[in-house]
């Protein structure tokens, strides 16, 4: 049995400075060589997922660390639980679930996050100040500027505490959990994701199979949810992140569900980055909030009442992570497994990454070579499987 205290170690934790915003503009001539002999040994609907990618595309973080940023807004997601009926809790989730995208996605640039070796894990919490965290109605998130987010002072007892675990479970296939929790709030959320990848031509897809699940413990309610694809664009010269596909949010307590419809760009004409939801109250078929704009802009929310708000996401504040110092962590956790590519991309020394990179996936085919070979499944520390998902050890509703 995990000891809470074990799992996630907030006492060392210092805010975050590592900004992930990727500035190159683009991919070098001698790079379009390398992708182009890549490509055409391909075939189209291809899974990449045995496919080593060269790795001057890769992003300088893990995936499971860009989970994390989903929180970027952590004030909106401990709002949900703020809400004062069903209908605004779901509409609060919305709003939060629409915006969580953009952080994710920082730099106009396409990059890849490395993929997560397995028994890897990425911690850290925010400090949310409770000032910040409001009831639907009152919740004027469009009018909060950036700057009073830095005047916070972090006194404990003025903030809550969310605090974030994610594991590679499985290698093959590849599925990362993420874990996130409120004791104050009593709201936590548990996620499974399975990447898989294929390639579309001049694109390539990222579908996002699996799902998670929102719990409200003082409500009782239980929130479903799924994820948009990805889709890198353009992957020749000035590659580009779209979100793609219907996604739906559903509670079964009380009869809520929604339905987010990332828009790809059409083939001529359009706009990019378009985002529609709609709202419903299923047992009597009523449409209680939509939605539309661009996830990575401006959303203009409408409600049954016929009141509006806009959310300009490039305005909201963001609270930044806390985390341990690469120093302090297991050999395990993302930035230390990762810290000798990311220092030789940062170099600008793809050959150094390269090298780093391979090594580290030649450790994790040798160790699963072993496993193979004495028959012992992979154990992962925090999650365990439960049917077709995964479940966090120890969430609040077992405490």
């Amino acid at each position: 049995q995990h000891s809470a205290s074990e799992l996630i170690l907030v006492e060392d934790e210092m805010t975050d400075t590592e900004d992930n915003e990727e500035e190159d503009l683009g991919v070098m001539d001698d790079q379009r060589s390398v992708i182009l002999h890549l490509i055409s040994q391909l075939k189209l609907g291809m899974d990449l997922t045995r496919v080593v990618l060269p790795t001057f595309i890769l992003e300088k973080r893990s995936l499971l660390e860009m989970y994390a940023n989903f929180m970027a807004h952590p004030d909106l997601f401990l709002s949900i639980a703020a809400g004062a009926t069903p209908e605004e809790r779901i509409i609060c989730f919305v709003e939060y679930y629409l915006t969580a995208f953009h952080e994710g996605r920082k730099g106009a640039v396409a990059k890849k996050p490395y993929n997560p070796i397995i028994g890897e894990t990425f911690h850290c919490s925010w400090d949310v100040p409770k000032d910040k965290v409001k009831a639907f109605r009152t919740n004027g998130a469009s009018t909060v500027s950036k700057d009073s987010a830095k005047e916070l002072g972090q006194d404990q007892s003025t903030c809550y505490k969310l605090r974030f675990v994610a594991e590679q479970v499985s290698h093959h296939p590849p599925v990362s959990c993420f874990y996130c929790e409120c004791k104050e709030k009593k709201m936590c959320v548990n996620a499974h994701i399975w990447t898989k990848s294929k390639f579309m031509g001049m694109s390539i897809g990222v579908s996002m199979v699996g799902e998670g699940v929102l719990h409200l413990l003082e409500h009782e309610e239980e929130y479903v949810f799924t994820l948009p694809s990805a889709y890198a664009r353009s992957i020749l010269t000035i590659p580009w992140v779209e979100l793609g596909g219907k996604v739906n949010i559903s509670c079964a307590r009380t009869g809520y569900s929604a339905t987010v419809t990332f828009h790809t760009k059409p083939f001529y004409g359009g706009k990019v980055h378009r985002v529609t939801a709609e709202v419903k109250h299923n047992p009597t078929n009523t449409i209680v909030c939509k939605a539309q704009g661009e996830w990575n802009g401006t959303l203009e929310f409408t409600y049954s009442n016929g009141d509006t708000k806009v959310i300009d996401t490039t305005k909201l504040p963001v609270i930044r992570k806390k985390i341990r110092p690469t120093a302090n962590q297991g050999p395990l956790e993302s930035r230390r497994l990762w810290q000798h590519v990311t220092n030789s991309l940062k170099e600008g020394n793809i050959d150094a990454a390269t090298e780093h990179k391979h090594r580290l996936e030649e450790r994790q085919r040798a160790e699963e070579r072993q496993r193979a070979a004495l028959t012992t499944p992979w154990k992962p520390k925090y999650f365990a499987k439960e049917g077709d998902g995964w479940l966090y050890v120890n969430p609040l509703w077992k405490t």
